[in-house]
């Protein structure tokens, strides 16, 4: 085969190398469009199904659970028995979600496609980014953690422009985005069949399921990227679950093009700041994302409190300002000096505190919002984001020292 012959050279030149790394970027890519096709559908289902907005959120908590389950399993596994046996199975599930999604019959469809979704996104970002860094090698430690950064952020943005379009323009709203989905993750599982993944070196066993954790030098790390990645996420939480509802009833319009683009914005801005400050120290990258959810959160208070479309849209760019440094810095902060036989298993302590962090903020708004009404649950919603960032702020100045 080819592209196997292309990929598995011997001596492998710059080009090369990056050809690797950018492929393996792919899977983590696709998996995340699925993960966010269906944002702009919601509307389509929850107006078939009758769901309420705290079923909403619950229904996207759903993805963060199952990604919680994956990353107990799946960085350990992926660092004892070789990445490979992590993404195969982890694009088998995609491949099952995406087709559940495109024949939902009912609610609970969605929630059990969710959460095989987040179980695949799970794998992703632990195994799928470690794989990417091991094939980036130790002289482009910055590169594997930007094309992981960047196959995270583009699939997530990509997702619901892509269900947007589809659902406006092609027959069955539900259903063609996923097929074509399907269609990418066959590629991703292709991908993954012929890159090259030595399996890491032997070492000490541990037990298969267990919270993952880093080596102690790097705890405080872990910490640092936690607080900042954890908020950041937040605001991209919300621009994925209900921005777009939010939007139709601001707009008056049910277009869901408009939705998917507003989502897409975020996500469009993340990965444009992730190449354009890919060269930033790591620690202005954690105060740059720490500072735009403060402005993102109380952008978003602003919109919702003045039924703002433009304000909505400045919320969503700042979110993407606040996603993009606060996941590459938190990446790059805790990659470096992470020996290879732990490193998917830092990458999945990173995300499940980050997504723990935004699941509870996101599941909260839902609850709020149908207990106290929308616009003072997004006031509420704020102000834990914006403490818990100012928080990430403080112990990133305290002097913890950051790999340039």
């Amino acid at each position: 085969m080819a592209v196997s012959a292309v990929l598995d050279a011997d001596a492998p030149g710059a080009r090369t190398v990056n050809l690797r790394i950018w492929s393996a970027a792919w899977p983590i890519a696709a998996v995340f469009v699925l993960a966010n096709a269906a944002t702009p559908l919601y509307v389509l289902w929850q107006a078939e199904f009758g769901f309420s907005k705290s079923t909403l959120t619950a229904v996207f908590c759903c993805y963060m659970a199952g990604m919680a389950v994956a990353l107990l399993v799946s960085g350990v596994v992926s660092d004892r028995l070789g990445r490979k046996t992590v993404l195969v199975p982890a694009l088998v599930l995609a491949i099952t979600a995406a087709l559940i999604f495109a024949a939902a019959p009912s609610t609970l469809a969605l929630f059990a496609a969710r959460t095989l979704t987040g179980v695949a996104s799970g794998a992703m970002v632990s195994a799928g980014v470690a794989a990417v860094t091991d094939l980036a090698g130790p002289a482009r430690l910055r590169s594997g953690a930007l094309a992981g950064a960047v196959g995270i952020a583009a699939g997530t943005g990509l997702g619901p422009l892509l269900g947007g379009i589809l659902s406006e323009v092609a027959p069955g709203p539900t259903v063609t985005v996923f097929l074509v989905e399907t269609l990418f993750l066959l590629i991703a599982l292709l991908l993954v069949a012929v890159l090259p993944m030595p399996r890491p070196p032997e070492t000490q066993a541990r037990g298969w399921v267990r919270l993952p954790r880093v080596p102690r030098p790097k705890r405080r790390h872990l910490l640092i990227g936690v607080m900042v990645a954890g908020p950041a996420l937040s605001t991209t939480a919300f621009t994925l679950s209900l921005a777009p509802s939010l939007l139709s009833e601001l707009l008056g319009t049910t277009n869901r093009i408009v939705a998917g683009a507003v989502a897409c914005l975020t996500f469009t801005v993340a990965t444009g700041v992730q190449f354009a400050l890919r060269g930033l120290p790591v620690r202005r990258l954690l105060l740059l994302a720490t500072a735009s959810t403060v402005a993102c959160v109380a952008t978003l208070v602003f919109a919702v409190s003045h039924s703002s479309v433009p304000g909505l849209a400045l919320a969503a760019a700042l979110a993407g300002l606040a996603y993009g440094p606060g996941m590459l810095g938190g990446l790059s902060l805790l990659n470096g000096d992470i020996p290879a036989d732990r490193l998917a298993e830092a990458n999945a302590a990173l995300n499940i505190g980050a997504y723990t962090v935004a699941g509870v903020a996101i599941l909260g708004l839902g609850a709020l919002s149908d207990a106290v009404g929308f616009a003072l649950g997004v006031t509420l919603f704020a102000l834990v984001v914006a403490a818990a960032s100012v928080a990430g702020a403080s112990l990133v100045l305290s002097g913890a020292r950051s790999p340039r």
